[in-house]
């Protein structure tokens, strides 16, 4: 099995501000608004370098989605910030009806997404992001894995003409992609080939599946890691490549086990190549206060529980 290394673990919000941080020296274009949460969604570099270019919008998340929609028809390409929570459910019918449907060429990017904003409760954990927004036609959703991969995908999704719901979260976990990494939207990235069983993991539990393919390698397992940064437009072709040779799958996501990436990887084994198949998410349940930690632990959106739900999916091939 191939070995990946945690460089130093960082916050993957921070790569978020990296990466707008680049994009503002590199990309006239690109403009910056935020409701609020300068601090938290790391955009005071471009405040700082692009103050003309920088929008506070305040504690109005709703208008905030607006006037970006409003900004694409003169050529500029906004990056929406704050919560997920806020971003998504919050201003669902604006962004529907003013950029989904009208196709604004609008980057929503949302910080503190799922349960790992940890201690802030369950109103401001939100699990149904993914739902909502792939649902919207058009609508890109990305979900990095760590620091570089979140700062590539900001700046990849600056050439992207269209909407893009860009999710990423606030507390520091394992950097192990390469630094400065391509980043192709809609391109899966195989992380360990393996015979027995696919593992397609996104966003933090794409580090929780590669210490899990390690535990199952001492026990004579051989998984496959793919990391599906985009749960929208999908890998279809990377998926079915890889069943087609282990014939069973674990989908982990830190998401509602309810229209999450499990639900898309499903739906595209049924219409093809019906394999076994096992869940780990959040089993339609709010979450609560409580840490990181203990709540990937409570809520088994960890490497065990994807250890679990690998042994349990062999069973049944």
């Amino acid at each position: 099995m191939k070995k990946y290394t945690n460089t130093g673990s960082k916050d993957t919000r921070s790569g978020f501000g990296a990466g707008l941080t680049e994009l503002g020296q590199k990309n006239e274009n690109v403009v910056a608004l935020c409701a609020d949460l300068i601090g938290s969604l790391k955009m005071d570099n471009f405040k700082k370098n692009h103050p003309e270019r920088f929008f506070q919008v305040g504690i109005a998340e709703a208008n905030m989605m607006g006037i970006a929609a409003g900004m694409t028809i003169g050529g500029k390409i906004p990056f929406t910030g704050t919560f997920a929570n806020f971003s998504t459910g919050r201003v669902y019918d604006q962004i529907r009806q003013s950029i989904a449907y009208s196709d604004k060429n609008v980057k929503i990017c949302a910080s503190h997404a799922g349960l790992t904003l940890g201690e802030d409760g369950a109103t401001h954990q939100i699990l149904e992001d993914i739902g909502l927004m792939k649902m919207l036609p058009g609508m890109v959703v990305i979900n990095p894995c760590d620091y570089n991969q979140t700062k590539a995908a900001t700046i990849a999704i600056a050439e992207h003409h269209g909407p893009v719901y860009l999710r990423f979260g606030r507390p520091s976990v394992p950097n192990f992609t390469p630094e400065n990494g391509e980043f192709v939207i809609g391109k899966a990235v195989m992380l360990n080939e393996g015979t027995d069983v696919t593992i397609v993991a996104t966003g933090h539990l794409v580090w929780e599946a590669l210490i899990a393919a390690e535990a199952l390698e001492a026990k004579g397992i051989s998984a496959e890691v793919i990391n599906i940064h985009t749960i929208k437009p999908l890998d279809e072709e990377a998926i079915l490549k890889s069943v087609a040779k282990t014939g069973c799958i674990v989908t982990a996501e830190e998401h509602n086990i309810l229209g999450g990436l499990g639900e898309s990887v499903s739906r595209t084994l049924v219409t093809n190549n019906p394999v076994p198949q096992e869940f780990v998410a959040v089993n339609d349940s709010f979450g609560e206060s409580g840490t990181p930690a203990q709540l990937m632990e409570k809520y088994k959106l960890n490497n065990q529980a994807i250890v679990e739900a690998v042994e349990k999916v062999l069973k049944r091939k």
